[in-house]
Protein backbone atom coordinates (compact mmCIF):
# COMPACT_ATOMS: atom_id res chain seq x y z
CA UNK A 1 0.00 0.00 0.00
CA UNK A 2 1.28 3.44 -0.84
CA UNK A 3 1.81 6.12 1.77
CA UNK A 4 -1.07 8.05 0.15
CA UNK A 5 -3.42 5.10 0.74
CA UNK A 6 -2.13 4.69 4.31
CA UNK A 7 -2.70 8.39 4.93
CA UNK A 8 -6.20 8.10 3.48
CA UNK A 9 -7.00 5.24 5.90
CA UNK A 10 -5.69 7.29 8.84
CA UNK A 11 -7.75 10.31 7.79
CA UNK A 12 -10.87 8.18 7.30
CA UNK A 13 -10.46 6.58 10.73
CA UNK A 14 -10.18 9.97 12.42
CA UNK A 15 -13.23 11.32 10.58
CA UNK A 16 -15.36 8.24 11.28
CA UNK A 17 -14.40 8.13 14.98
CA UNK A 18 -15.27 11.83 15.34
CA UNK A 19 -18.67 11.26 13.71
CA UNK A 20 -19.40 8.36 16.05
CA UNK A 21 -18.79 10.49 19.15
CA UNK A 22 -22.02 12.37 18.54
CA UNK A 23 -24.05 9.49 17.12
CA UNK A 24 -27.12 8.06 18.80
CA UNK A 25 -26.78 4.48 20.10
CA UNK A 26 -27.64 1.71 17.64
CA UNK A 27 -28.37 -1.38 19.79
CA UNK A 28 -29.27 -3.68 16.83
CA UNK A 29 -30.84 -6.47 18.90
CA UNK A 30 -33.64 -7.32 16.47
CA UNK A 31 -31.49 -6.55 13.42
CA UNK A 32 -28.80 -9.03 14.44
CA UNK A 33 -31.40 -11.77 14.93
CA UNK A 34 -32.68 -11.05 11.40
CA UNK A 35 -29.08 -11.22 10.13
CA UNK A 36 -28.43 -14.69 11.56
CA UNK A 37 -31.75 -15.86 10.11
CA UNK A 38 -30.78 -14.41 6.70
CA UNK A 39 -27.79 -16.78 6.70
CA UNK A 40 -29.86 -19.78 7.89
CA UNK A 41 -28.01 -19.95 11.21
CA UNK A 42 -30.15 -21.90 13.66
CA UNK A 43 -30.23 -21.91 17.46
CA UNK A 44 -27.51 -24.13 18.86
CA UNK A 45 -25.00 -23.00 16.23
CA UNK A 46 -22.12 -20.68 17.06
CA UNK A 47 -22.12 -16.97 16.31
CA UNK A 48 -18.99 -14.91 16.95
CA UNK A 49 -19.99 -11.43 18.01
CA UNK A 50 -18.42 -8.46 19.79
CA UNK A 51 -19.15 -5.91 22.49
CA UNK A 52 -19.13 -2.42 20.97
CA UNK A 53 -16.66 0.28 21.98
CA UNK A 54 -16.26 3.91 21.04
CA UNK A 55 -19.65 4.44 19.41
CA UNK A 56 -19.64 1.17 17.44
CA UNK A 57 -23.13 0.01 16.52
CA UNK A 58 -24.38 -2.89 18.62
CA UNK A 59 -24.84 -3.39 22.34
CA UNK A 60 -24.63 -5.87 25.14
CA UNK A 61 -28.36 -6.33 24.55
CA UNK A 62 -27.45 -7.48 21.01
CA UNK A 63 -25.24 -10.32 22.29
CA UNK A 64 -27.76 -11.11 25.03
CA UNK A 65 -30.48 -11.40 22.35
CA UNK A 66 -28.36 -13.92 20.45
CA UNK A 67 -27.73 -15.92 23.62
CA UNK A 68 -31.42 -15.79 24.64
CA UNK A 69 -32.43 -17.02 21.18
CA UNK A 70 -30.35 -20.16 21.75
CA UNK A 71 -27.15 -19.37 19.83
CA UNK A 72 -23.76 -20.26 21.26
CA UNK A 73 -22.08 -16.85 21.38
CA UNK A 74 -18.32 -16.43 21.30
CA UNK A 75 -16.78 -13.06 22.12
CA UNK A 76 -13.21 -11.99 21.39
CA UNK A 77 -10.34 -11.77 23.83
CA UNK A 78 -7.57 -9.43 22.68
CA UNK A 79 -4.06 -10.87 22.58
CA UNK A 80 -1.22 -8.48 21.71
CA UNK A 81 0.03 -8.83 18.10
CA UNK A 82 -1.85 -12.09 17.60
CA UNK A 83 -5.17 -13.33 16.28
CA UNK A 84 -8.07 -12.85 18.66
CA UNK A 85 -8.74 -15.55 21.22
CA UNK A 86 -12.40 -16.43 21.85
CA UNK A 87 -14.51 -17.51 24.83
CA UNK A 88 -18.14 -18.50 25.29
CA UNK A 89 -20.30 -15.64 26.48
CA UNK A 90 -22.42 -16.89 29.38
CA UNK A 91 -23.68 -13.46 30.40
CA UNK A 92 -20.69 -12.55 32.56
CA UNK A 93 -17.86 -10.23 31.62
CA UNK A 94 -14.49 -9.15 33.00
CA UNK A 95 -12.21 -6.22 32.34
CA UNK A 96 -9.73 -6.72 29.52
CA UNK A 97 -6.89 -4.65 28.09
CA UNK A 98 -7.46 -1.18 26.62
CA UNK A 99 -10.69 -0.75 28.63
CA UNK A 100 -12.39 -3.59 26.75
CA UNK A 101 -14.91 -5.97 28.27
CA UNK A 102 -14.29 -9.65 27.64
CA UNK A 103 -16.19 -12.86 28.32
CA UNK A 104 -15.34 -14.33 31.72
CA UNK A 105 -15.18 -17.92 30.39
CA UNK A 106 -12.05 -19.92 29.66
CA UNK A 107 -10.23 -18.98 26.44
CA UNK A 108 -10.84 -21.43 23.58
CA UNK A 109 -7.94 -20.35 21.36
CA UNK A 110 -7.85 -18.40 18.12
CA UNK A 111 -9.04 -21.39 16.06
CA UNK A 112 -12.42 -21.31 17.83
CA UNK A 113 -13.64 -18.84 15.20
CA UNK A 114 -13.59 -21.78 12.75
CA UNK A 115 -16.52 -23.33 14.66
CA UNK A 116 -18.77 -20.36 13.91
CA UNK A 117 -21.72 -20.45 11.53
CA UNK A 118 -21.52 -16.63 11.28
CA UNK A 119 -19.09 -13.94 12.42
CA UNK A 120 -20.32 -10.44 13.22
CA UNK A 121 -17.39 -8.09 12.69
CA UNK A 122 -17.07 -4.54 14.02
CA UNK A 123 -15.91 -1.94 11.51
CA UNK A 124 -15.54 1.79 11.06
CA UNK A 125 -16.74 1.49 7.46
CA UNK A 126 -17.40 -1.09 4.73
CA UNK A 127 -17.48 -0.54 1.00
CA UNK A 128 -19.55 -2.10 -1.78
CA UNK A 129 -16.75 -4.58 -2.57
CA UNK A 130 -16.66 -5.92 0.99
CA UNK A 131 -13.54 -4.01 2.03
CA UNK A 132 -13.68 -3.35 5.77
CA UNK A 133 -11.94 -0.48 7.53
CA UNK A 134 -11.20 -1.54 11.08
CA UNK A 135 -9.68 0.28 14.03
CA UNK A 136 -6.17 -0.30 12.68
CA UNK A 137 -4.82 -2.84 15.17
CA UNK A 138 -5.03 -5.80 12.78
CA UNK A 139 -6.60 -8.19 15.30
CA UNK A 140 -9.54 -9.06 13.04
CA UNK A 141 -7.37 -9.21 9.90
CA UNK A 142 -5.25 -11.87 11.65
CA UNK A 143 -8.35 -13.75 12.92
CA UNK A 144 -10.85 -13.74 10.07
CA UNK A 145 -8.80 -15.96 7.72
CA UNK A 146 -9.43 -18.76 10.26
CA UNK A 147 -13.22 -18.48 9.77
CA UNK A 148 -14.96 -20.66 7.20
CA UNK A 149 -18.39 -19.03 7.46
CA UNK A 150 -19.98 -15.78 6.28
CA UNK A 151 -18.44 -12.60 7.69
CA UNK A 152 -20.89 -9.77 8.36
CA UNK A 153 -19.53 -6.32 9.17
CA UNK A 154 -21.72 -4.15 11.37
CA UNK A 155 -21.74 -0.41 10.69
CA UNK A 156 -24.01 2.62 10.78
CA UNK A 157 -25.89 3.40 7.56
CA UNK A 158 -23.60 6.29 6.58
CA UNK A 159 -20.52 4.07 7.13
CA UNK A 160 -21.50 1.81 4.21
CA UNK A 161 -19.66 3.59 1.42
CA UNK A 162 -18.91 3.05 -2.28
CA UNK A 163 -15.13 2.65 -1.93
CA UNK A 164 -12.36 2.32 0.67
CA UNK A 165 -8.60 1.90 0.34
CA UNK A 166 -7.54 -1.75 0.66
CA UNK A 167 -4.33 -3.59 1.45
CA UNK A 168 -3.48 -7.17 0.48
CA UNK A 169 -3.98 -8.42 4.06
CA UNK A 170 -7.47 -6.90 4.42
CA UNK A 171 -10.06 -9.67 4.72
CA UNK A 172 -13.22 -8.86 2.79
CA UNK A 173 -16.63 -9.44 4.32
CA UNK A 174 -19.55 -11.24 2.69
CA UNK A 175 -22.22 -8.83 3.90
CA UNK A 176 -22.85 -5.68 5.86
CA UNK A 177 -25.51 -5.08 8.52
CA UNK A 178 -26.79 -1.54 9.07
CA UNK A 179 -29.66 -0.29 11.25
CA UNK A 180 -31.83 0.83 8.32
CA UNK A 181 -30.76 -1.33 5.39
CA UNK A 182 -30.47 -4.56 7.37
CA UNK A 183 -28.33 -7.20 5.68
CA UNK A 184 -26.76 -6.34 2.32
CA UNK A 185 -24.84 -9.13 0.58
CA UNK A 186 -21.50 -8.15 -0.95
CA UNK A 187 -19.97 -7.42 -3.33
CA UNK A 188 -22.58 -5.24 -4.99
Amino acid sequence: MTSDQRNRKTTLRARLRAARRGAAPAPLSSEVLAAVAAFDVVPGETVCAYLPIGGEPGSRAMVDALRSAGYRVLLPITVADAPLDWAVYDGSLRAGPHGLREPAGAPLGSAAVASAALVLVPALAVDHRGVRLGQGGGHYDRSLPLATCPLVAVVRDDEFVPSLPAEAHDVRVNAVLTPRAGVVHLPL
